[in-house]
């Protein structure tokens, strides 16, 4: 046929993409456990985004299944054989919780400066809707193709992968070998570290001179969490002690809110929040809050969670003061973000460190290490652990993606390996593909949350020729 101009096919559907990626932004679909059940195994707002997502398909005529609302998919086989290879396509549309310290309401997108600003407008909903108007432009064009596309979508990339876990268990169709997510960053993402959270165990005695009755912090494991609250019994001269911790970490934006009622205060200290894979990007509220209560008279278990956390986890991502770190030539370090933090006095405390590692480290190394360490009592591991995955830059798919991003960007294509987990690594070959372009700032799981939207567009446009070259 014809050579597709995929940058007409594009601006001709611009405002058709955005109306129906609003749909899709204005569904707060973080998980929510309150209020799971059967028919919403995430909560009422994952499944409402997944509900939304699958009408849109079939509006478009696409035949789409439902997995108990824990994902969903259509295949799009046009000309191809029924023993022809699958081309997997798996975005998500969950997201993780809003938080604060937003301009404007996170699930009322909104666009200025040709930013549009929502939860999910970069990870994943902008992404995913993008990829699926790629795929849109080569349905409408009625493209033949060699390869079944598969575009599956999940409810749960956030918070656990019990999406996927189930949507594998319970297809009927066979898994794809090869595909990519589009749900990082371009040129490509090769490369994925492992990924493990290991939670830390404190007993609750706690019989000091100063009280810790309970200490909170975090909204997922895969996010520095921006601010932390304790609430503290028998400590003096909290408002002048707090003044001079903020001034001597003036660098790192620390603010307070401090609450007192007789003996009792209740202390929040904020930070900055970030993506639990990039932890140095933030400022852990929770380590510097833990580093401020560290200085008063605090015993037993409450001692020992407030010790570790000052002398070990303060301003380290990469376990080095934990003794954890790890350094493989191909993959890099080692990094681990403090990312849920829990205490009272009657059941103790837990410190969630999600770590993503690099091949030659694992779970079980760390986990002796780690409960070596005096004061904890005991660690244990997360139920859903990612092994370290690579695709080869020599691979067809690799090269494939790389020289349509190369086209359209005038840019020399690289391979990347991230500590950040993506649902490519499900597949034997699989890869993670935009639609974060160099130099764009990097919102996902902060505040104010953004993409440009003109590089949505963009990205569409590679998508859909990505698509093409894949699958033609």
């Amino acid at each position: 046929m014809a050579t597709i101009d995929f940058n007409a096919e594009v601006e001709k559907r611009k405002d058709a993409l955005m109306e129906d990626l609003f749909t899709l932004l204005r569904i707060n679909s973080a998980e929510d456990k309150a209020h799971a059940d059967a028919e919403n195994p995430f909560g009422p707002g994952p499944r409402k985004a997944l509900d939304a997502f699958l009408a849109i398909a079939q509006r478009d005529g696409y035949d789409t299944k439902n997995y108990d609302n824990y994902a969903g998919h259509f295949v799009y086989e046009n000309g191809a054989a029924n023993d022809a290879e699958t081309l997997a396509i798996i975005g998500h549309l969950d997201v993780v919780p809003a938080g604060s310290g937003w301009d404007s309401d996170p699930f009322n997108p909104e666009i200025r400066n040709g930013n549009l600003y929502a939860r999910g407008a970069s990870d994943d909903k902008g992404p995913t809707m993008a990829c699926y108007y790629g795929l849109k432009i080569l349905k409408e064009l009625d493209v033949k193709l060699s390869k079944k596309i598969r575009f599956i979508v999940g409810t749960n990339e956030e918070t656990g992968w019990a999406d996927m876990d189930y949507y594998f268990e319970h297809c009927e169709l066979a898994l794809p070998e090869f595909g990519f997510s589009p749900d990082a960053e371009f040129p490509i993402i090769n490369g994925e570290k492992g990924n493990i959270t290991e939670y830390l165990h404190f007993s609750g005695k706690n019989d000091g001179e100063v009280l810790l009755q309970s200490f909170t912090a975090g909204l997922a494991e895969n996010m520095v969490p921006e601010s932390a609250t304790a609430v503290i019994v028998g400590a003096k001269g909290l408002t002048e002690q707090l003044d001079s911790f903020i001034e001597e970490y003036q660098d790192k934006g620390l603010r307070y809110d401090l609450v007192e009622d007789g003996a009792t205060a209740t202390i929040t200290l904020y930070g900055k929040a970030a993506h639990g894979a990039m932890p140095e990007k933030g400022v852990n509220g929770a380590t510097y809050l833990a580093h401020f209560l560290d200085r008063y008279n605090f015993n037993g278990g409450a001692a020992a969670f407030l010790r570790v956390a000052s002398e070990r986890l303060l301003e380290d991502h990469e376990g080095k003061k934990l003794g954890v770190a790890y350094v493989d030539d191909l993959m890099g370090n080692t990094s681990m973000n403090a990312g849920v933090w829990s205490f009272d006095a009657s059941n103790g405390g837990t410190i969630a460190l999600n770590f993503r590692f690099p091949q030659g480290n694992s779970p079980e190394r760390m986990q002796t290490i780690l409960q070596a360490i005096e004061g904890v009592e005991q660690v244990t591991l997360s139920a859903h652990v990612h092994t370290p995955h690579y695709v080869p830059m020599e691979d067809p798919l690799v090269s494939t993606l790389i020289h349509v991003y190369e086209k359209h960007t005038g840019l020399k294509g690289y391979e990347t390996i991230i500590g950040g987990g993506t649902f490519g690594r499900l597949l034997k070959r699989g890869v993670a593909y935009g639609a974060m372009f160099e130099g764009e700032p990097d919102s996902m799981h902060q505040a104010n949350e953004m993409k440009p939207v003109e590089n949505l567009f963009k990205a569409a446009v590679i998508y859909a020729e990505a698509i093409y070259e894949l699958a033609k």
